[in-house]
Formats: structure tokens, C-alpha cells, sequence
């Protein structure tokens, strides 16, 4: 029996949309939620499937280092890439694709959970962004429409943790 659990963490970042082609393609910021989920197969000698904390330290952690107070802009959007080099101090962080709350959340899910929990009897199987109190996206790890068993996914886990880097 797999035991789950979600740990929220907020954080401040901006954004923009490349070519979204509305308010969202100006530079903007949002206050966002983040949960992650993650799940083990069984408990340790204090009866927990990982320490809440533990998932504080490494989650806020990461996001604190790289997305909080932030900007995160599309790796293919070069006009606003060399704006906001021009600002300095700046940060930012630069995905693969739109920084959009459903591919902030894959981003999540598939390179940085990995990472961060590649030590532990854990996975994380979901990742919620909320964009808004009102808007969120969801990212889960779902093979044809059914959950992958705990072991296969620490199988694979633990091999894109080796590739994986930021």
C-alpha cells in the first residue's frame, strides 16, 4: 500500500507569456502556491512516510535559490532574456518552454523532484501550481491513465537524477 502526502510552499516570481498575444505576454509577477505530493511504500520508526520538514528544507529551498523573487522566462524568448540582463541585480530563471503554471509544474515534477528527493524512500507522483487562488495546473506521474507502482517510478527516478541538472 503506497502512503501519500502534500507539503505547500509559496513563493513570488514573475513571469511573462512569449507570443501569448495578451496582458500575459508583458512581464508580470504572481504570488504562487506549489504542492508536492509525494509518495513512499512504508513509514519510518516514528510512523512518517518522510519528515513535512524534510520536504520544507529541500522544496523552499529549491525554490527559494531559484524562483522566488525571480523571473522565469521561455529559454526561446530572446527579447525578454536580454531585458532582464539588463537589470542588475537581477534574477532569473530560464526554462525549456513557456513558463506557463502547467509546464511550471511539470518542470517540477520531472527535474527538480527528482533531484531533490534521489536520497530518500520517496517519490513525488504530483505537483499543483497555483496561480492564482482561483487557477492552478496540475502535473502527475500518469502512464495510460493509471498510476505507476511506487517501485517503478524510483526506478526511473533515480535514472533521471543521474542525467538531470539546472
Amino acid at each position: 500500500m503506497g502512503l501519500s502526502i502534500m507539503r505547500r510552499i509559496k513563493f513570488c516570481a514573475g513571469h511573462r507569456l512569449h507570443q501569448h498575444g495578451g496582458k500575459c505576454e508583458f512581464f508580470h509577477g504572481h504570488n504562487y502556491v506549489a504542492d508536492f505530493y509525494v509518495t513512499g511504500e512504508s513509514v519510518d520508526s516514528v510512523g512518517r512516510v518522510i519528515d513535512f520538514a524534510d520536504l520544507k528544507a529541500r522544496f523552499k529551498g529549491w525554490l527559494d535559490e531559484h524562483w522566488d523573487h525571480g523571473f522565469l522566462l521561455f529559454e526561446g524568448d530572446d527579447n525578454g532574456v536580454n531585458a532582464i540582463k539588463q537589470v542588475e541585480p537581477s534574477k532569473y530563471f530560464v526554462l525549456p518552454y513557456n513558463p506557463t503554471a502547467e509546464n511550471m509544474a511539470r518542470y517540477l515534477l520531472d527535474h527538480v523532484a527528482p533531484q531533490l528527493l534521489v536520497d530518500t524512500e520517496v517519490i513525488a507522483t504530483k505537483v499543483v501550481v497555483w496561480e492564482t487562488e482561483d487557477s492552478f495546473a496540475e502535473a502527475s506521474l500518469d502512464v495510460a491513465g493509471e498510476t505507476r507502482n511506487a517501485e517503478a517510478l524510483a526506478t526511473d527516478v533515480a535514472a533521471s537524477a543521474k542525467d538531470a541538472s539546472w
